[in-house]
C-alpha cells in the first residue's frame, strides 16, 4: 500500500474539480503547518497571501546550504511532502495566508496555524501539532490537569479572526496530534455563526480533553462534522476524554510509531480502513489511563512539573538538543532527579514503571499475535 507521499504521485494531477477534497488531502494540509513560514506567509489580515509553490520555494531558499531536519519526532518527510505539493496541480496554486506562530516558554505556549485557500470557495485552517520544542511538550502534558491550555484559546481566536476576513467561504479545520485537538476545541467554542460555515473538522490522531465536551450543546452542534482518524495502535488519540466516534486506519508501523501520519496506508482517495484498534493499542491506553486515574489534578501537575524540571536541567530547548548530547543530558537529568523532593521522585518513578510495563505487555502481545499468525499460516498449508 502507499502513503500520502505516494498519493501525491498517483493523484496530484487531479484538481479538486476532477476529484473532490478528501481525508488524505486533509492530512497533507494538516502536516503543512509544521513548516516555519514566518516572513513568507503573512498573518491574518496582513496580506493577500502566497501561492503554495511560491511559499515552498521561499522556505527552502531561506535554508539553502543547511542540513534540514524537522526534529526528533516530527517527520522529515514533511520536507519531501512540501516539495511534491509545490509541483502538482492539485496543490501548487492553493493560496497560503494567515500564518501565525507563537512560542512562549514562560507562558508555556507552542502554537502555530496556517490558512489554505483551496480555490473552490473553501478554506482549510491547519493547526500545527507538537513540534520539537520542550515548551510544546510541556503544554501537551499540561492538558492532563488544566481544563484549557493557552493554545486552545488561541485556536478559537484564530478561527474567529479568519472568519471575519473570509467573505462567507466554507471552512474546514484540521490538524495532526495536538493540532487535531485544537481544531476540535476551536470548532466547539467558535460560536454558532461560525459553526454554520463549518464543512468538516479533521482530528488526525489528536488527544482528547481534560473535561469532556460530549455533553455540551456546542459539541453536539458539530459532532457529525468531526472526522476523527486514528491508526490501529493509537495511543495519543485515545488519551483523556474523547468521543468514541472515530475511523481506524491501517499503518505500516508498530506501536507508538503509528502516530506518524506518513505511515498511514493510502489507497485511491482514502486511507485503508482497519477493522478495529489493535490489542497493543488497547494495552497502552489501559496502562496510561490507569496511571493518570490514580492521580488527582495536583499530583498530575506535580508529575508534569517534576518531569520538565528534570528535562530543563539540561538547558536544552528542543528534543534535538537533548538527543545531540545524550551523555551530558542524562548526567544532568539524573542529578536533578536525585534533588527532587520525595513525592516528586515517587510520582516520576511510578510513571517510568508504567511505561516499562506497557512496553513489556506490548512485546508480549506482539509475540502472541505473531504466533497466532504463524499457526494460522501453518494450518492453512496443512489443508
Amino acid at each position: 500500500m502507499g502513503t500520502i507521499l505516494d498519493y501525491l504521485d498517483w493523484r496530484g494531477d487531479l484538481t479538486l474539480e476532477q476529484s473532490p477534497f478528501n481525508e488524505v488531502d486533509n492530512l497533507l494540509l494538516a502536516e503543512l503547518s509544521f513548516l516555519e513560514l514566518t516572513d513568507i506567509v503573512p498573518d491574518v489580515g496582513e496580506g493577500r497571501g502566497v501561492k503554495l509553490h511560491r511559499a515552498v520555494e521561499a522556505y527552502f531558499a531561506q535554508r539553502e546550504g543547511e542540513a534540514l531536519s524537522m526534529g526528533v519526532l516530527v517527520p522529515d518527510q514533511i520536507l519531501t511532502m512540501a516539495r511534491k505539493m509545490a509541483e502538482v496541480p492539485r496543490f501548487r496554486d492553493m493560496r497560503l495566508t494567515g500564518f501565525r506562530s507563537i512560542l512562549d516558554k514562560e507562558l508555556e505556549i507552542q502554537f502555530a496555524a496556517l490558512t489554505i485557500d483551496l480555490g473552490d470557495g473553501s478554506l482549510y485552517l491547519s493547526f500545527r501539532g507538537t513540534d520539537d520544542t520542550l515548551v510544546g511538550w510541556k503544554e501537551d502534558f499540561n492538558m492532563t490537569f488544566l481544563p484549557t491550555v493557552p493554545s486552545q484559546k488561541l485556536a478559537v481566536d484564530y478561527v474567529q479572526e479568519t472568519v471575519r476576513r473570509s467573505r462567507g467561504k466554507t471552512l474546514r479545520l484540521g490538524g495532526h496530534s495536538k493540532g487535531g485537538n485544537l481544531a476540535v476545541y476551536a470548532a466547539v467554542h467558535c460560536g454558532g455563526a461560525v459553526q454554520k460555515r463549518l464543512a468538516a473538522v479533521y482530528n488526525n490522531d489528536g488527544p482528547g480533553f481534560k473535561e469532556s465536551l460530549l455533553d455540551r450543546e456546542e459539541y453536539r452542534a458539530v459532532r457529525e462534522r468531526i472526522v476523527t482518524i486514528v491508526p490501529q495502535s493509537s495511543v495519543v488519540g485515545m488519551l483523556l476524554e474523547h468521543d468514541d466516534n472515530y475511523h481506524v486506519v491501517k499503518s505500516s508501523q508498530q506501536g507508538l510509531n503509528q502516530h506518524d501520519g506518513f505511515s498511514w496506508e493510502v489507497l485511491g482517495p482514502g486511507f485503508v480502513p482497519a477493522e478495529d484498534r489493535s490489542q497493543e493499542g488497547r494495552v497502552n491506553e489501559e496502562a496510561i489511563r490507569g496511571f493518570f486515574a490514580n492521580l488527582d489534578d495536583g499530583q498530575r501537575r506535580l508529575f508534569v512539573d517534576a518531569m520538565f524540571e528534570v528535562l530543563g536541567s539540561t538547558n536544552a530547548q528542543t528534543l534535538t538538543e537533548l538527543d545531540n548530547d545524550r551523555f551530558k543530558s542524562l548526567t544532568a537529568m539524573v542529578k536533578t532527579f536525585k534533588e527532587l523532593n520525595r513525592e516528586s521522585r515517587q510520582v516520576l518513578g511510578e510513571a517510568l514503571r508504567t511505561i516499562l510495563k506497557a512496553s513489556t505487555d506490548n512485546l508480549k502481545e506482539g509475540l502472541e499475535e505473531k504466533g497466532q499468525e504463524l499457526r494460522r499460516l501453518w494450518e492453512s498449508k496443512k489443508q
